[in-house]
């Protein structure tokens, strides 16, 4: 009996055919395969070896006559571009060695499999490094395989964060399942995310494409390309430029992490906790393509009360934590007054020691609540009076009592009260969006707000931490710790 081998032949390029392929070529009596492919291996095919070329969807006939061919004692060569294993000849041919076997006792021919680059690898390679990390490949031909199946194995891939190779995106008769992918894939992953896209890859038409998820033109692809999506990770760099005179090149880049674990040597156990915290958020936020002085709060915000329902609570003016953070560093914010002891003892007694800031709370004061009983009001009233008269300009943090940001608002419409800027994040169920709405009228002042019934003293030194360590935000750049 003869032999079967399936050759990988690779994208299309002679310098990618694998020095194995090669002389199993040169050794075979018959070559079969589909007629496009013989260019390729057109050089190095022997003088006195047949080659049996087909068309398009005749993978079965060529499987069938590879059989008789061998079970004559020939050795067949079966072609596949790419790996033969990855949509390719091999499954099949597999499959009805198992088949023949069963019909023929004679069908004992070996058959032998013979790896190839293949198309992903070859348009990884010239876009950068963008399978660094777990990946999947998805074909999105339905031929075979019904839609439903696709979409499902489309979700999985893009809830699972995987790095994900697309086979056959788009056809003449297929040219809306590319659009579903991207509107699933933009369900989970930021507009932000890297996609690379390479057509005849190791060809000489060979184009290659480097641009995001959101900005993904769909009718820029045909069944010549084969498309690349990143992880949560994943981003766009690039390259030093060679001389002065040249340009760097864009490149994709979805990292394995050794940078983050020789960076992690020197962080401390807890703030490692956080940050490995703060990553998985991130990725399983509805919309993590915020921008930073957003996305740092809603972190702090969703990690102290894993309630990513925060996303929808937390409202803020137009860049206020880049705001809030540049008065730390100018020494204009220099005081915080929080309305209870417990929004004090959240905030970072690191950070303000490093930042030179004090914190204030009047709760316990003596005068607080000589003042409340001499004027008939609340504690919380009080303590935000004596705060106006002490530190009239100071940052003020209220996650326990709405009359307080009532009188703050009060105070400041009077002119007696000047916060260089406001966390309003009170909770309860009497007077607490009120409140919030009332602070919301204070227009020139940088505020943040937990909107409706949520909130609390953790949540309100929560996002006092992460404004006065937001220079710890640049982690949030791809590539980075975060």
């Amino acid at each position: 009996m003869g032999k079967i081998i399936i050759a990988g032949i690779g994208p299309g390029s002679k310098n990618d055919i694998t020095p194995a392929v090669l002389e199993a070529v040169r050794q075979a009596d018959v070559i079969v395969g589909y007629k496009y492919y013989f260019q390729f291996i057109e050089p190095f095919v022997p003088a006195n070896c047949e080659c049996i070329d087909t068309g398009m969807k005749k993978e079965r006939e060529r499987a069938e006559h590879a059989f008789r061919l061998a079970e004559e004692g020939k050795t067949v060569v079966v072609i596949s571009s790419g790996d033969a294993g990855i949509y390719g000849m091999a499954p099949l041919i597999y499959e009805m060695q198992q088949e023949r076997a069963a019909l023929h006792s004679s069908a004992d021919i070996e058959v032998v499999s013979l790896p190839g680059i293949s198309a992903f690898q070859k348009a990884a390679s010239l876009l950068g490094a963008p399978i660094g990390h777990d990946m999947c490949i998805i074909s999105l031909s339905d031929l075979m395989t019904p839609w439903s199946v696709i979409e499902r194995r489309i979700k999985a891939a893009a809830v699972g964060d995987f790095v994900t190779a697309i086979y056959n995106p788009k056809s003449h008769g297929r040219y809306w399942q590319l659009y579903r992918l991207q509107e699933l894939f933009l369900q989970e992953r930021s507009a932000n995310t890297p996609v690379g896209y390479v057509r005849q890859a190791g060809r000489e038409e060979q184009e290659v494409k480097l641009t995001t998820l959101g900005d993904f033109d769909p009718e820029d692809v045909d069944m010549f390309t084969v498309v690349l999506i990143g992880n949560s990770q994943s981003y766009i760099s690039l390259t030093p430029a060679p001389s002065p005179k040249d340009e760097g090149r864009k490149i994709f880049i979805t990292p394995r992490g050794y940078y983050r674990e020789e960076k992690q040597e020197d962080v401390k156990p807890g703030q490692s906790i956080m940050m490995e915290s703060f990553r998985t958020i991130r990725s399983e936020m509805q919309h993590p393509d915020v921008p930073t002085w957003r996305l740092w709060p809603l972190l702090h915000a969703i990690h102290t009360t894993v309630d990513f329902g925060m996303e929808e609570c937390l409202w803020m003016d137009e860049r206020a934590t880049e705001i809030l953070y540049k008065k730390v560093v100018d020494g204009s914010l220099k005081h915080i007054v929080t309305d209870v002891t417990m929004a004090a003892s959240g905030i970072r007694k690191g950070a303000l020691e490093r930042l030179g800031i004090e914190v204030h709370c009047y709760i316990n004061d003596p005068r607080s609540k000589q003042m409340a009983d001499e004027k008939g009001i609340t504690r919380s009233q009080a303590c935000m009076q004596l705060a106006a008269e002490e530190y009239p300009e100071a940052f003020y943090v209220v996650g326990n009592a709405p009359t307080a940001l009532f009188e703050i608002c009060d105070l400041v419409r009077k002119g007696k009260m000047h916060p260089v800027g406001i966390i309003a994040a009170p909770v309860g169920f009497v007077h607490v969006c009120e409140s919030k709405h009332a602070v919301k009228t204070l227009r020139h002042i940088p505020k943040l707000i937990i909107e409706g019934r949520k909130g609390g003293s953790n949540l309100a030194a929560t996002l006092c931490n992460a404004i006065l360590t937001y220079d710890d935000a640049e982690q949030l750049t791809p590539g980075r710790d975060l």
